[in-house]
């Protein structure tokens, strides 16, 4: 079954992705888990560069095993004259467009918005660039680690001690991702549905990398804007809750969180410290965070003293908040990710059978689902150009030959 056949909440729906690396591609494969007919379109000459992301299996990317998941993939030279014509056709009765090209390309090639709202009004087009198609920086290019430093995220993140951290993932790109599909789905509704029956009209979502994780900030422009305060590196601790940290235990680590003041005193039964519920320190949230090192010291002599699974079954018979830290391995090995179906297993002509994550968020009537892994390279060429296109054989493998598609 393909993913055009099944019947998920967004099936119907056409998406063409002309856009590479993570950004779009996360976005598009959303759509695609939930039931989107996505199109991916790639250079005819290299193709998205996720497909040389390691690690490798046998000489395949399992990044792109993962973000090419659920589409069909095509290729195509945008610039040539007779491939901006073909994704003008691709677009005719699409209902959104992902391109992340720096901004100008799209309109060099004749394939800017209103180019693209005059073969179809009613489409939706997604423009990813590092800084948005407007402002002083709009034509600088953009991935997201910059993002990450510019917006309040590397400086904050880490220990006091340290410089600023980065994160392991990429997640100005994601967020950036998760903001795209949230937008593709308001755009949707006010075309569709909204107010009056829905305009029919398209429009254009601009999401720059560095907007949305600067929107996950929450309070912090406030706090800036009344108090002048600058948040600072505060490692594993909350500003806002105390106990909340990774703790060393016996055997490795575990962690705690009590941003309540039952749930302390839960975590001060746990430890066998009734006691410090009265402590001046320690007597209510704020002045809790003000002590926060001196209480972990307390926690963690108690969890030193303990395997992780001792000390998160005192912890939760205490009816305290706590978990493991996990690893993949271990992610592989749990009852909870296996009850509820969180990895998700797909044949591959390319791996045989092949382990993914499973989509979220879950549906009871029309749930998500991997029908398989990211396709090869043009794999759907024929398909799409031919069968739904209606190109002839002639012009089919003429284009071919020229590089077109």
């Amino acid at each position: 079954m393909t993913a055009r056949e099944r019947q998920g909440p967004l099936d119907g729906l056409r998406v063409v992705d002309c856009s590479g690396m993570i950004a779009g591609g996360f976005a598009t494969t959303q759509l695609a888990d939930f039931g989107a007919d996505v199109i991916k379109v790639e250079h005819p000459e290299g193709g998205d560069p996720l497909r040389e992301w390691p690690p490798y299996d046998e000489g395949t990317s399992l990044w792109w095993k993962s973000i090419g998941r659920n589409k069909r993939c095509v290729t195509l030279d945008l610039s040539t004259a007779e491939g901006s014509a073909l994704l003008l056709d691709l677009i005719a009765d699409a209902d959104v467009l992902f391109e992340n090209f720096r901004p100008g390309t799209m309109e060099q090639w004749g394939l800017g918005p209103e180019d693209l709202h005059e073969e179809n009004p009613g489409l939706i087009v997604v423009r990813q660039s590092g800084y948005g198609q407007t402002g002083p920086k709009s034509d600088k290019p953009g991935f997201g680690t910059v993002a990450e430093g510019i917006t309040n995220w590397a400086h904050v993140n880490g220990f006091p001690d340290s410089k600023p951290l980065l994160p392991p993932i990429s997640l100005a790109d994601l967020t950036a991702a998760n903001f795209a599909v949230q937008g593709v789905m308001f755009a949707i509704f006010e075309r569709d549905i909204g107010r009056g029956g829905g305009s029919g009209e398209g429009q254009v979502i601009d999401m720059s990398l560095y907007e949305p994780l600067f929107r996950l900030f929450l309070s912090e422009v406030e706090a800036y804007d009344r108090l002048g305060e600058v948040r600072e590196r505060i490692g594993n601790h909350h500003e806002n809750a105390a106990p909340r940290n990774v703790y060393e235990t016996e055997d490795g680590y575990m962690t705690l969180s009590a941003s309540a003041q039952s749930i302390f005193e839960n975590v001060a039964d746990a430890v066998g410290r009734p006691d410090i519920v009265d402590d001046p320190r320690f007597a209510d949230n704020e002045r809790r965070v003000e002590h926060a090192d001196e209480l972990d010291e307390i926690i963690e002599a108690w969890t030193r003293e303990r395997t992780t699974e001792e000390a998160i079954a005192a912890m939760e018979d205490a009816d305290a908040i706590v978990g493991p830290v996990y690893d993949m391995a271990d992610i592989f090995e749990d009852e909870q990710y296996a009850a509820r179906d969180n990895i998700v297993e797909v044949e591959d002509e390319d791996l045989g059978s092949l382990k993914t994550a499973a989509p979220v968020p879950r549906f009871t009537r029309t749930p998500g689902a991997v029908d398989h892994a990211g396709p090869r390279h043009g794999q759907h060429n024929d398909e799409v150009f031919r069968e739904e296109l209606g190109l002839d054989a002639a012009a089919y493998e003429r284009l071919r030959e020229e590089g077109v598609i």
